[in-house]
Order: structure tokens, then sequence, then C-alpha cells
């Protein structure tokens, strides 16, 4: 059975985790994260509009992001989201010039050691200022970005320039867009070590509806589009569980969801990995909460149990 890997908030710690046995395998603090960790603190843009840069705990270390969806466009509502949909957006349009040239400052960024001047990374372990990938993200659906196949574009002519070593691009999804033409086309522009990161949080629609409110866009049709990509290409599935007004998820609710990754499975779609997490930034709502390391696991040996899928907790 595969390990699970979880990063243990508060401490900057690494986990590694086996059913219900907890054995440190990594220790990594900072007297520089005085009110959280790492993993926790928000995403920095570092004077750029559209590019930012967080520590993410499931890339195990630097994140570098385009932000797809500036205008905040997104068919979910989620219980856990961190942006603040109340207040206005900044920025109503991608600019394509101005993310190339930003995505290539933080890129210099990083890779020179100057992200280490920074008051939020200044005093971080090495391992979790190594780059790990360019996400394409942001504050809404990146699939529903009517410029998606422009980004895909300029940040694969970013990379085959080779200015930088090689970074691996990572599509962030609800799943809900990935069925789109311009979509498409633009994860054919991947290469076999990009990754896309696909959202499946619920396993009913009841539960979806409670835990990420969507607007015109069904379970089954999560479900169909993942299918979709994965029977061309591998697809992580990123499910997030959180503590919703002190109520943990129930078992019903747990087993429903890993019999979609199942039957997912059944219908041919490589699925490497289920990450298995929950809240860790603030979010726009009082009710959602981090869900315990311990509640993680056993969704995850639940979750191993009933599909038979690698997963990892963090």
């Amino acid at each position: 059975m595969r390990e699970a890997r979880a990063a243990k908030l508060g401490h900057c710690r690494l986990v590694t985790t086996v059913g219900d046995m907890h054995k440190p395998k990594q220790t990594l603090e900072s007297s520089a994260i005085l009110s959280g960790s790492a993993f926790g603190c928000p995403r920095q843009f570092l004077g750029n509009r559209f590019v930012y840069a967080v520590i993410s705990s499931r890339a195990r270390g630097l994140s570098i992001g385009v932000n797809m969806n500036p205008d905040k466009l997104c068919n979910f509502d989620c219980e856990y989201c961190e942006v603040n949909r109340i207040a206005p957006s900044l920025e109503k349009d991608l600019d394509l010039a101005v993310i190339t040239e930003e995505l290539q400052r933080t890129l210099e960024l990083a890779h020179s050691g100057e992200l280490k001047r920074i008051h939020y990374y200044r005093h971080l372990p090495p391992d979790l200022l190594q780059l790990r990938h360019v996400a394409l993200s942001g504050d809404g659906e990146p699939t529903l970005c009517h410029q998606f196949l422009d980004v895909v574009r300029e940040v694969i002519h970013l990379r085959a320039l080779s200015h930088f070593p090689f970074f691996k691009i990572v599509l962030i999804t609800n799943a809900a867009g990935l069925d789109a033409p311009q979509v498409l086309e633009g994860l054919n522009l991947f290469t076999h070590k990009d990754e896309i990161w696909a959202k499946l949080d619920a396993g009913s629609q009841q539960h979806m509806d409670s835990v990420n409110h969507p607007r015109g866009c069904k379970l089954e049709k999560i479900l169909e589009n993942i299918l979709l990509v994965a029977r061309q290409r591998p697809v992580i599935i990123q499910s997030l569980f959180p503590l919703l007004h002190d109520e943990e998820p129930a078992a019903e609710d747990i087993d429903q969801y890993a019999m979609r990754l199942r039957h997912l499975k059944k219908a041919g779609a490589q699925i490497p990995l289920v990450q298995i997490y929950s809240a860790t930034r603030p979010t726009a709502r009082s009710g959602c909460r981090h869900l315990p390391l311990k509640a993680l696991s056993l969704i995850a040996r639940r979750v191993r149990e009933i599909s038979g899928l690698a997963t990892e907790v963090f």
C-alpha cells in the first residue's frame, strides 16, 4: 500500500502517514513564520497583476501561478474558497504580454534565489523554495477563461525558449470546462510531464451542493469530463474536505465519494493519485475550518479500501 504524506500545519512539518500511524519524515521549521505555517500563507503577487507565488503543500514547495480569472469568474462558490467575491475585481481581462513578462520575472526571482529577500520567504528552508511547477489557476475556474488556449501557448512558448530549467505546467480545475474545445486543444499541447489536477469533493449531488454550491453544473457533468480527459492522459484528483460548522463529513458521504472514484477507475480513467486535504488558507466564510489530520487519514484509508487508488494526505 502506498504511503500518504501530510503537511502538518503550523510547524512547516512534513509527516508520512500509513493508516493511523504518524511518523515524522522531515522537519522544515521556520522562525519567521510565527502566525501560521508556510503552507497557510496567502498567495503573493509580488507587485504583479496576474502572476503570483505561493508555498503549496501539495506541490511540496514553491508554486508559481497564473491567475486565469482576475475577473473571479467561477461556476462554483465553494465553502472553503479564499477568494472574496464581494470585493470588486482589480482586473477584468488578461493581458498576454504582461503575463509573459511577469512570469519570466517571477521565474528569475525563483531561480536566482532573490525570492529569499522577500519577507514571506526570507527564512524558509531551501526545499520549500524550489520551484515545483507553474500552475494555471487563480481567482476562478481557469477552463472558463476565454483566453485559455492563448495563455497555454504563451506559457509553453516561454518554456520552449529554455531561458530557465524545464518547469512542469499544472492545470488546477474543477473539471466543469474540461470538455470545451479550446481547453481540449490546449491540453493537447501539454507534455507527458505536465499535469491536470481535477477537483472532486463529493460523491452525491446533495453533498456537492452543500460544499461547492455549483451554478449550472451537475456532478454527473464533472464525472463525465474527468473521464473524458483521464481516458487520454493521467488526471490527479484533488479533494478538499473541510470542517463545516464544526461537523466532519458523514461516513455515508465519504463512501459515496469513494465509489465514484471506483467507477471512474473501472471506466478507464487513469488516476495515479488522489489528494486528500483540507482548508489551509483563510477563507471568505467563517464557518469553514481545517479538518483534523486524523479525520483526513481515515478518509484516505476508506478511499483506498473502496477504490484501490493511491492517496496522499496533506
